[in-house]
Order: structure tokens, then sequence, then C-alpha cells
């Protein structure tokens, strides 16, 4: 009976395994960043002029950025507001929301883009380049 050596590539994949196991849904949207991630949830208003955002961009209320819990910095969503298809392109720059049920905070240009003041049903999807 011959016995398998493991190699480093096995040690490679059940690492992976392991990561996909614990981390799936983190995964999902790394495997999903060709514009396969959607999202739908209630979006909200933020941003202070003059704070600094977690990314340590100052918070620009006129600005076309948002926050969210995990996608990265720099990442491009399209936000489309479901009770008028209204649709806008924004930058998350930010973390949050800290609320359950929200999946997004924009800012008042975004909002106004969107045409909400207050809470709106959003879908999100990551933007095509």
């Amino acid at each position: 009976m011959k016995r398998r050596v493991q190699g480093t590539n096995d040690w490679i994949i059940r690492i992976i395994g392991v990561v996909t196991t614990i981390c799936g849904a983190a995964l999902l949207f790394i495997a999903g960043s060709t514009g396969a991630m959607a999202e739908s949830g209630i979006a909200s208003i933020y941003a202070y002029s003059g704070e600094k955002t977690a990314n340590g961009e100052r918070a620009n209320p006129t600005g076309l950025t948002a926050a969210h819990r995990t996608l990265a910095f720099g990442t491009r969503v399209r936000v489309t507001n479901r009770r008028n298809g209204r649709s806008v392109t924004v930058r998350i720059n930010d973390r949050g929301p800290f609320v359950r049920g929200r999946v997004i905070d924009v800012t008042p240009a975004g909002a106004r883009a969107l045409g909400f003041s207050g809470l709106a049903p959003v879908k999100l999807e990551l933007a095509q380049n």
C-alpha cells in the first residue's frame, strides 16, 4: 500500500477549505466581484461635513460616496431606489450603517440623485468600471 505524502498544495487546499467554511460570505463577494453581487435593504442618509470617514478622507456631503459594512474602500456600487427606479453609482469610503435592516448609508447628494430623503428601499450591485 502506497502512502501519499502531503505536499504544499494539499495544505493550501485545506486552508482555503477552512477559510471558505469560516468566511463563506466574504469569499462570495470576492468571487463575485465581476458584478454578480447583489444586496437589497434600506438606505439612509449620512455625512457630516468635515468629519473623517473610516478610510481617512474628509466627509463631503456633496460627493457621491457611501458607507457599507463589508465592501472594500474604493469599491463602486450601483444603488437603485426600488420605489422609483432611479440609480446612482457611489464609491465606498466609510463603514456603516450600524442599524439592523440598513445596507448602505449614502451622502445627501446620493440621496438627492436617488430621489429620497430619510430612508428608501434599495438594491445594490457592483458597478462595472
